[in-house]
């Protein structure tokens, strides 16, 4: 008889926890000591792996599901609970997801005993400590992925409106600047901003550290989305006027129409949203953008190139090749007495990118370093072998910042040179620009160690991007190369002519060479040798072609 009420409450105390399981985002439990059954929310067995929600042999069937490192601390907790050294049971430890992957829990129980004081149920409920929240305390908004399922019949059936993704530019220096806590005052600050901004039909939530999401049901116009932005932009400036100028920040949006959400799920809105967000600080910040398709077209290719490329490096550098292109003395030997080494990429589908295309791409991954490094070690080999017929043979490199920036180019580029048997003077650095200049002390440092054991320094693309004659006083270069944009205007403008006249005596009168780029005919050849340049590179005297092209062409 005992037995069967035990049995009775056992399952009276089940039929609580499974009516009251559908009310609660936790996971409430129980656990009869004294029989050694156990049931759980049936909710659980879709997140974790528990074999059933109703179990015995309690300890070891945890062991099924219980994160392997954490097991030890689990039992040893639950013998005390059952031994009846400790009345409340309150730790973290993890559970393992449906996916196989460990998650967090809090599981916390207090023991109920019997008349004669021994533990005889605990009962208690489990909850998830990593799950995302639903409301944001700072800024006092909801969060966005609290209402996924809202946003996702948004994108399904609404006919007009759009989503403007904001975001606080630089809140990373207010944070370092000022401390959390003046961070959080700004987040709330501006999320109030923001919602004394909307209108009716118009709603706000908080996604993530500095950004907002915007959903309006009203109208699809662009011209309403930036209003919208501008109504936040001035309440913001408001703000900070109001505050003393303590700190002074901008936001920026990005705006993405309901005429382009496509029936969109829940994780591609967001993403898109994120990406006409990022577009916007991209293109200066304190701005709003809308979204392109054609844009976004041209980022996922950006991400497959890079992607791409790292499994060229991966593989051996396969799709990559340098060529070589001639620079002539101007002087009647036309014979080459140098070449530029040039990188090529071609994609596995057959695709040859142009270098302008992947060039910026090698440097915002990161892959510059190992594919610089190759393309040095290529060009070394060949000036090498030219060297055998043509003894006072040269070879240009181009560098990037980045690999003298964030790698130890020195050590490394000098141990290629005696692993090769070269001379420094056999090796120009080209300097190829993909930003500001960074005068840095370890830039000025890494200059000066090459042209004080002889090796050449060149001033790539002069004329155009960022070169200037600030940057000729910086590196105090060795030559100077003039870009083929500059000539181009030289041929066909007198005052673009004397100006590269006056460039090319400016540059001699400080005892350095220069080379003009992108002659391409006998005509321009004569134009430009009258203006008295020291090299000319350029297709009159050769493409760019692979090593045994060149040599044969060339060498013999």
């Amino acid at each position: 008889m005992r037995d069967k009420a035990a049995q009775y409450e056992f399952e009276e105390f089940c039929h609580v926890i499974d009516g009251f399981a559908p009310c609660m985002d936790d996971y409430l439990y129980f656990y009869d000591i004294s029989q050694d059954l156990y049931h759980i929310s049936e909710k659980a067995l879709e997140r974790f792996v528990i074999p059933a929600n109703h179990f015995s042999d309690v300890t070891e069937t945890h062991r099924q599901f219980v994160y392997e490192e954490d097991v030890d601390m689990l039992i040893a907790d639950l013998e005390k609970m059952v031994s009846g050294e400790k009345d409340e049971h309150n730790i973290e430890y993890r559970w393992i997801g449906k996916d196989g992957n460990p998650i967090w829990i809090n599981c916390r129980g207090r023991v109920i005993k019997d008349e004669n004081g021994n533990p005889k149920y605990m009962m208690g409920c489990v909850n998830e400590i990593g799950k995302n929240q639903k409301a944001d305390n700072i800024s006092g908004l909801r969060e966005v992925s609290a209402v996924a399922d809202t946003i996702a019949t948004f994108s399904r059936v609404a006919n007009s409106g759009y989503i403007l993704h904001l975001g606080i530019d630089d809140f990373k220096s207010i944070n370092e600047r000022f401390g959390h806590e003046y961070g959080n005052f700004i987040l709330k600050s501006v999320a109030e901003c923001i919602t004394n901004a909307l209108n009716i039909g118009e709603e706000v939530y908080h996604v993530a550290a500095d950004e907002f999401l915007i959903i309006s049901y009203l109208t699809d116009d662009e011209v309403d989305g930036k209003d919208l932005y501008n109504r936040v932009r001035n309440n913001v400036d408001d703000f900070i006027e109001k505050n003393r100028y303590q700190t002074v920040f901008t936001i920026s949006g990005g705006v993405l129409s309901c005429k382009k959400l496509s029936g969109m799920e829940y994780e591609e809105l967001i993403k898109l949203s994120q990406f006409a967000l990022s577009q916007a600080k991209k293109q200066g910040k304190n701005q709003v953008y809308f979204f392109e398709e054609e844009d976004y077209e041209e980022f996922l290719r950006s991400r497959l190139v890079i992607s791409t490329i790292r499994e060229s490096v991966s593989s051996g550098y396969e799709g990559f090749e340098v060529f070589f292109q001639p620079i002539v003395r101007d002087s009647n030997d036309e014979s080459p007495y140098a070449a530029e080494a040039l990188l090529r990429y071609t994609l596995p589908n057959g695709e040859r990118i142009s270098p302008m295309e992947f060039i910026p791409l090698l440097e915002e991954s990161g892959l510059i370093i190992p594919v610089g490094k190759w393309v040095l070690k290529k060009a070394m080999a060949f000036c090498q072998r030219v060297q055998e017929v043509m003894p006072d043979f040269s070879v240009n490199v181009n560098v990037s910042y980045v690999q003298v920036l964030k790698s130890p180019f020195i050590v490394e580029f000098f141990k290629m040179l005696k692993d090769y048997g070269m001379s420094p003077s056999s090796i120009t650095i080209e300097l190829t620009e993909s930003g500001e200049l960074d005068n840095s002390i370890h830039i000025h440092k890494v200059w000066n160690n090459l042209r004080q054991f002889g090796v050449t320094i060149a001033l790539d693309d002069f004329g155009t991007g960022y070169s200037n004659l600030m940057n000729i006083s910086d590196m105090t270069p060795n030559v100077v190369k003039l870009d083929r944009g500059f000539t181009i205007k030289a041929l066909k403008n007198d005052f673009e002519k004397t100006l590269m006249e006056s460039i090319i005596q400016l540059v001699h009168s400080l005892g350095l060479k220069i080379c003009v780029e992108g002659v391409e005919t006998e005509e321009e050849l004569n134009y430009i040798r009258a203006l008295g340049p020291d090299f000319i590179q350029g297709f009159f005297y050769g493409k760019p072609c692979p090593e045994e092209e060149f040599f044969e062409t060339f060498c013999r």
